[in-house]
């Protein structure tokens, strides 16, 4: 199905009109060979809160954005090249179902779809897409991963400490080595992580040690306190500011345009 639809006029009104959601402050996204696969909602793990998303998988990008009108407009877009993109499943935990982690080299975060099924074919499709791309691209998989980082809410004090309280006057920071959230006297160093940043990143200090141990005399790695990390983690989730939480009972289904994979079992 992706090989009939590469350069279709049918694709390139799909990709057309995903360009004309995102507007003008989105990148284009039609290029030669490139097919809309599917798209859909997804509940994206953010920093603070679970928040929709909208999601669109092409054979070789997956695109993500903040919904202003559903169907219509997204901002904030986001894009992931695929050679990077690792899937690793999430059991079922209370209330939290149907999710799967989406890893890359720069950023990793848990997602969920509203049923098991749209979960499968989310994680099904984006395998397909990555192996395929990997095959006939020549492409090398990424190596490394970011760390997913543990959501606010989860923490009450620090996780490598246990003893400072977080409010108002103690902030919560993440290391960006173990995505754990720390205080600021357990978090004072940075290190040069270069899957995630050229310039050295926020890390705590049991990832600065071992970090230090495994890569001697690295150019960068440094110990920052104060205003530059604090202004770093405050920048670092931009794009999760726009409040849009669960989803409707209501919406829609993700569309898959492709039927060469077989369909899980409902």
């Amino acid at each position: 199905m992706v090989d009939r639809l590469v350069n279709s006029e049918v694709n390139a009104r799909r990709m057309a009109n995903v360009e004309q959601c995102f507007g003008k402050m989105g990148e284009p996204l039609a290029q030669f060979g490139r097919v809309l696969v599917g798209e859909g909602v997804l509940v994206k793990m953010c920093r603070k809160k679970p928040k929709q998303r909208q999601f669109f998988l092409f054979n070789d990008i997956l695109v993500y954005g903040n919904i202003v009108i559903s169907k219509k407009r997204y901002n904030k877009q986001r894009i992931l090249r695929l050679e990077g993109v690792q899937v690793e499943d999430l059991e079922d935990d209370g209330a939290q179902k149907y999710g799967w982690i989406i890893k890359t080299p720069a950023k990793s975060f848990a997602v969920y779809a509203a049923t098991e099924t749209e979960k499968r074919e989310w994680m099904l499709h984006i395998e397909r897409c990555v192996s395929d791309l990997l095959e006939r691209g020549n492409k090398q998989a990424a190596t490394a991963h970011a760390a997913v980082w543990i959501p606010d809410g989860e923490a009450t004090k620090c996780m490598v400490c246990g003893k400072t309280q977080f409010n108002l006057v103690q902030r919560r920071h993440h290391c960006r080595s173990c995505g754990r959230v720390v205080c600021g006297s357990c978090s004072s160093k940075s290190f040069r992580i270069d899957n995630v940043n050229k310039k050295p990143v926020r890390v705590c200090d049991h990832c600065f040690d071992s970090l230090s141990t495994t890569t001697p005399g690295q150019e960068g790695s440094e110990a920052k306190t104060g205003n530059r990390l604090h202004h770093e983690d405050s920048s670092s989730d931009s794009e999760d500011e726009t409040n849009n939480s669960g989803r409707s009972s209501n919406e829609s289904r993700p569309t898959f345009y492709r039927e060469d994979v077989q369909q899980p079992n409902v």
